[in-house]
C-alpha cells in the first residue's frame, strides 16, 4: 500500500475567531539570572482567509489583563514606568502578510504597545482544521517572536551590584491560539 503525504501550503479559508478560553499569550524575559514569565488574557482576535489565499490576522488585549504571580508587580507593570495602562490601555497586533509552508507559518505585521507601533515577524505552526465534539471547526495556531521592549517605550530597569541590568531588553512573546470558524 502506498501512502502520499500532502504538504499544506494554503491557510484554511474563512473567518476564524480566537477562542479566549483555550488561548493564551505569554511573555518571557531574562531577569536577574533567571527567566521571568507572565501572560495576558483575555485575548480577542481573528484569522481571516479569503478564497484567493490572502489572509490577515488581528488581535488585541487590555493591558489590565496582564497576569503575573505578585499583585505588587502587576501594579508596577500597569504603572507609567511600564505599560501605562491608564493612558494606553490596549495592546494590538495586525498583519496582512501570512505565509504557510506545511505546518510552518510566518506572520508579518505590526505590534502596538504603549501606543508605539513597530513591524514584527512571528513564526510558528498551524494545524489543519478539525471538528470538535460540538460540531465547530477549529484550528490551532502557535506563534512566537522576540522584541526589544525599549523600542516600545518600556524602558524601566534596575542596575544590579555587578553593573548589569536586572531586566533584559529582549522579550519573547508566544501566542498559543485556538481559533474557531465563525
Amino acid at each position: 500500500m502506498t501512502t502520499f503525504t500532502q504538504t499544506q501550503t494554503r491557510l484554511p479559508i474563512g473567518t476564524w475567531s480566537v477562542d479566549p478560553v483555550h488561548s493564551q499569550v505569554g511573555f518571557a524575559l531574562d531577569y536577574m539570572g533567571g527567566t521571568f514569565r507572565g501572560s495576558i488574557s483575555p485575548v480577542v482576535g481573528a484569522l481571516e482567509v479569503a478564497g484567493d489565499g490572502g489572509a490577515k490576522v488581528t488581535g488585541s488585549a487590555q493591558v489590565s489583563g496582564i497576569n503575573v504571580q505578585d499583585e505588587n508587580l502587576a501594579a508596577h507593570l500597569l504603572s507609567p514606568e511600564f505599560f501605562d495602562a491608564e493612558r494606553t490601555p490596549e495592546l494590538r497586533f495586525s498583519a496582512d502578510g501570512v505565509r504557510r509552508s506545511g505546518d510552518e507559518v510566518t506572520v508579518d505585521g505590526e505590534l502596538t504597545i504603549k501606543g508605539i507601533t513597530h513591524p514584527v515577524e512571528f513564526t510558528g505552526t498551524i494545524g489543519d482544521p478539525i471538528q470538535d465534539a460540538y460540531g465547530k471547526d477549529r484550528v490551532a495556531l502557535t506563534l512566537e517572536t522576540t522584541i526589544d521592549r525599549t523600542q516600545f517605550g518600556l524602558n524601566w530597569n534596575l542596575q544590579l551590584p555587578s553593573g548589569e541590568p536586572a531586566l533584559s531588553n529582549d522579550v519573547t512573546i508566544t501566542a498559543s491560539l485556538y481559533l474557531v470558524k465563525a
